[in-house]
């Protein structure tokens, strides 16, 4: 028997010890818009690509950029409704923190928190896993920025860069010959750009790409479309 018996379990290991829902997951991820991530000695940047299927769509109400704390954000590849419900909880995850200790919840702790979220619906019946994966750009309580990538599984990393959805393993490459580790937010930013533009299908434009931003001493901010320019 193959592990294809097991396929449709998402609370039995196969024989080779995979969780097959949470591959699925994973691959609707890689499925999903490029968005990447690259953390600056001064700040962090955050991309992600919003091409939409139709010329129709207004642009105006589609946001793959989410401010959850005033120093961290979410941007997500996969599948939208699914990131909807991630952002809703992590806000709450963060109001619950305020409101016991009267200050903004860390971004080791917020993706903590989220990455717990995501881990429980790996293990029990009735549900499946979450068909995205996160990158979270803020701060920590010492007010060093933070990169962090959680995936499907509850597994979360952090990164100096990196990139998430369909192109990923050559924006990864990419990023690998660019980042270095004195490099400053205005160059982060750039190379983002640089990055999102190397395996863009079609015109790339202030309109159907987001940019966020976390500085070292500020708060998260997503980039107006002249700002981008």
């Amino acid at each position: 028997m193959g592990d294809s018996a097991y396929s449709f379990s998402l609370t039995t290991f196969s024989r080779t010890g995979k969780l097959l829902q949470i591959e699925y997951a994973l691959n609707a991820v890689a499925n999903g818009r490029t968005a990447l991530g690259i953390c600056a000695k001064d700040g962090v940047v955050i991309a992600t690509d919003k091409k939409l299927p139709s010329v129709l769509v207004d642009t105006a109400h589609v946001h793959k950029m989410e401010t959850i704390t005033p120093t961290t954000g979410f941007c997500y590849s996969g599948v939208g409704p699914d990131y909807r419900v991630l952002v809703k909880r992590a806000r709450k995850s963060s109001q619950a923190y305020v409101r016991m200790y009267g200050d903004i919840e860390p971004i080791s702790q917020l993706v903590k928190s989220t990455a717990g979220v995501m881990q429980e619906y790996t293990q029990r019946g009735g549900v499946r896993p979450f068909g995205v994966s996160l990158l979270v750009a803020g701060l920590d309580g010492d007010g060093r920025p933070g990169l962090y990538q959680v995936d499907p599984s509850g597994a979360y990393f952090g990164w100096k860069a990196t990139a998430i959805g369909k192109n990923f393993v050559s924006a990864k490459s990419f990023l690998e010959k660019r980042y270095s580790d004195d490099m400053e937010l205005e160059d982060a930013i750039h190379t983002a750009l640089l990055t999102l533009r190397e395996g863009f299908e079609g015109e790339m434009s202030a309109d159907n790409i987001e940019v966020g931003i976390v500085k070292q001493d500020g708060k998260f901010q997503v980039l107006t479309p002249e700002q981008i320019q």
